[in-house]
């Protein structure tokens, strides 16, 4: 299983091996092979951590470094033996999403998106959607609402929980039988929802084609039209009244071929809830609805 990943800073503390060694080690003897996070950045799991402990052990015992590297086989098979799967847990959770809150307090961008790398090497892209992403989203808009957090601090978070789903789609599945077309309300700007409901269709095996913010009503008939769309996926997140919503969804409606399923999901949406089952649509309520979507 996946586990928790450090940068290399972490990880010289944990083993007690210098950063310059643990460098020394990869560069001449081959020792390691740490991922690269999407920023660039090495991430050592639990597994290089125990490995740079062993290593500093022998060298301690007056065995050479070079000697110590024509080991690692037989290290590698009796750390795994003697060593327990780890699966990150709610506390592993609870602790990115407090590294992240207190980043995002300080204004330190550079440390939330190293956070957010952890949990990208940690976790199944869904998993990371759902424990992390979500609810770190959830968390810092309510501290917004709250006044506890400014417009900028909420900025930070969003621009790289953002940043992550735009690279997690870049890697989903790409192509599948059902074609599925997502799109914004045309005022809407918020499409982090969106974005995560096109990583999960895509995991599922759909061909997704994301038109995302502020789309205009009648592009997303033309290209629901032009792809043969067999499903269309739309976000109203802001709240703009009843009267609103209705003409805006009409409008939108009215491009999109006869019998296309059309589900629409937010909180805009969850507030006018009968408007959307009135005008034939389904709107998207809860993780249960997924299965519904799915075989929609």
């Amino acid at each position: 299983m996946a586990e928790r990943t450090y940068r290399i800073h972490v990880a010289a503390e944990l083993s007690g091996v210098r950063v310059e060694l643990i460098r020394a080690w990869e560069r001449r003897y081959g020792v390691l092979a740490p991922r690269r996070t999407p920023s660039g950045y090495r991430v050592y799991t639990d597994r290089d951590v125990a490995l740079l402990r062993r290593l500093k052990q022998l060298t301690e015992e007056g065995v050479s470094i070079s000697e110590a590297a024509t080991m690692l086989p037989q290290l590698l098979r009796e750390m795994d033996a003697a060593r327990p799967a780890v699966e990150p847990d709610s506390s592993s959770v609870r602790a990115w999403m407090d590294d992240a809150l207190a980043a995002a307090e300080a204004l330190d961008q550079a440390r939330i998106s190293a956070v957010l790398d952890e949990v990208l090497a940690a976790l199944s892209p869904l998993r990371a959607y759902d424990e992390v992403l979500v609810p770190l989203q959830r968390e810092v808009g309510e501290r917004w609402h709250e006044g506890t957090f400014s417009v900028g601090q909420e900025h930070l978070v969003t621009q790289e929980v953002r940043a992550r789903l735009i690279g997690l789609l870049h890697a989903a599945p790409g192509q599948g039988n059902r074609r599925v077309v997502l799109a914004c309300f045309p005022t809407e700007e918020h499409e982090i929802g969106l974005l995560g409901a096109a990583l999960r269709l895509r995991h599922a095996g759909m061909s997704v084609t994301l038109l995302g913010q502020r789309t205009p009503a009648a592009e997303v008939g033309r290209v629901a039209h032009a792809l043969k769309a067999e499903l269309v996926g739309l976000s109203a997140v802001t709240d703009e009244g009843a009267r609103v919503f209705e003409d805006t969804l009409s409008r939108i409606l009215e491009g999109i071929p006869q019998g296309t399923p059309v589900w629409v999901g937010g909180p805009g949406a969850l507030l006018h809830r009968e408007v959307g089952e009135r005008l034939g649509v389904h709107v998207f309520e809860s993780g249960d609805d997924w299965a519904r979507l799915l075989g929609a």
